[in-house]
C-alpha cells in the first residue's frame, strides 16, 4: 500500500522498514548505561565488600596483634585489642633485639629493593622503547621469548641462578639478590605497550631532522613521556624485591646480609623451636607490621603514576 507524502513523493506504509524504531526503548537503554546514572547491583556490592574484607582482615589482624603482649597474643580474641596496649614496648623490643639486627635487615631490604627497582625500571623502559620504535632482525622473536619468560615462575629459576652465581663467586653478596632482580620480562612487555602509543613517531622524526642522536631522543623526548609507565614498573619491581623470600634465602648465608623477609623467618623459626624464645612471637608480628609501612608510603606517594600506568597498559595493545 502506497500513499502520497507532503512533498508529493510516494511512500510505503505498513512495511517493517518504515516503522520507526521505538524511541522509548532506546532512551530507556541509553539511560541504563548512562555514566551519570550508573547501574547499581546489590549482588556486586556484596561481592566487592567480601573481597574488601578478604584483603583487609589480615592487615587488621596484624595491626591488632602488634599491640598485644606475648601473653595476650594467645589468650585474647584475635581481631580485637586487649585491655593493655603494648605497641610501643613491642617496637622497642623489635629494634633492640639481637643488638638491633632488625635495623640492619631493614637497611638491606631498602638497598636491595630500591637498587633493583630503579635498575629494572630503567632497563625495562629502554627495552620496551626499542621494541616499540625500532625494527631490527629478530625483534619479534626476541620479544616473543620475553613474553614466554613471563610464564616461568621465579622460584623455578632460583636454583639455576644460584649455580651460575656460585661459579662466578657472587653468592653471599648483595649482587646475588640485586642482579637477578634487574630482569623484568613483564616490565619490558608493559613498557613496549605503553611506548607504542605514548611516544609519537613524528616527534622522533622531528628530533632526527634537528640532528639529535638516538640516545638524546630517548633521554630528552621519550623518557619524559614514558615516566608514568616507568613508575608503574618501578613499583612492581619494588614490591617484588621487597617481598622476595626464596632468592635471598638461597643466595645468602650471612645474617648481616639478610633482608627483612629472611630475617623475620629466622626469628619465627627460633620462636617455633622453643628454647625459651616464645616471647619473640610479638616481636615477629610487630616487625612484620613495621615492614609494610615503607610499601604503603611508596604506594601513596606514587599512586597517580601507578594508576595512570596501569590504565594505559590495560587499554593499549
Amino acid at each position: 500500500m502506497t500513499t502520497q507524502t507532503a512533498a508529493g513523493g510516494p511512500t510505503r506504509t505498513g512495511s517493517p522498514l518504515d516503522r520507526p524504531s521505538p524511541p522509548r526503548q532506546r532512551s530507556r537503554r541509553s539511560r541504563a548505561y548512562s555514566s551519570d546514572r550508573p547501574r547499581r547491583s546489590i549482588v556486586l556490592t556484596v561481592v566487592m565488600c567480601a573481597v574488601l574484607l578478604y584483603f583487609l582482615i589480615p592487615l587488621w589482624w596484624l595491626l591488632v596483634a602488634s599491640t598485644k603482649s606475648n601473653a595476650n597474643l594467645f589468650s585474647t580474641f584475635g581481631l580485637w585489642f586487649s585491655s593493655t596496649n603494648s605497641l610501643w614496648v613491642n617496637i622497642q623490643t623489635v629494634f633492640t633485639s639481637d643488638n638491633g639486627v632488625y635495623l640492619l635487615w631493614l637497611r638491606n631490604s631498602l638497598v636491595y629493593s630500591v637498587t633493583s627497582a630503579v635498575g629494572s625500571a630503567f632497563l625495562a623502559t629502554m627495552a620496551g622503547y626499542a621494541f616499540a620504535k625500532y625494527r631490527f632482525p629478530g625483534g619479534n622473536a626476541i620479544f616473543s621469548g620475553i613474553l614466554g619468560a613471563i610464564m616461568i615462575p621465579m622460584t623455578a629459576l632460583t636454583i639455576p641462578t644460584y649455580l651460575l652465581f656460585a661459579n662466578a663467586g657472587l653468592t653471599n653478596t648483595p649482587w646475588a639478590v640485586i642482579l637477578p632482580s634487574l630482569a623484568s620480562p613483564f616490565g619490558v612487555y608493559l613498557m613496549r605497550v605503553y611506548a607504542a602509543d605514548s611516544v609519537d613517531d613524528t616527534l622522533i622524526e622531528a628530533a632526527r631532522v634537528d640532528g639529535a642522536g638516538e640516545l638524546r631522543i630517548f633521554f630528552t623526548v621519550a623518557l619524559r613521556l614514558l615516566s608514568p609507565g616507568l613508575v608503574t614498573v618501578l613499583l612492581f619491581a619494588l614490591v617484588s624485591t621487597w617481598n622476595n623470600y626464596f632468592l635471598p634465602l638461597i643466595m645468602l648465608n650471612s645474617p648481616d646480609l639478610y633482608p627483612l623477609t629472611v630475617g623475620l623467618a629466622q626469628w619465627q623459626a627460633t620462636a617455633a623451636g622453643g628454647s625459651g624464645s616464645r616471647a619473640l612471637f610479638s616481636s615477629i608480628i610487630t616487625g612484620s607490621f613495621l615492614s609494610i609501612i615503607p610499601l604503603v608510603i611508596a604506594f601513596l606517594f606514587l599512586q597517580r603514576y601507578w594508576q595512570s600506568g596501569l590504565a594505559s597498559g590495560a587499554v593499549k595493545g
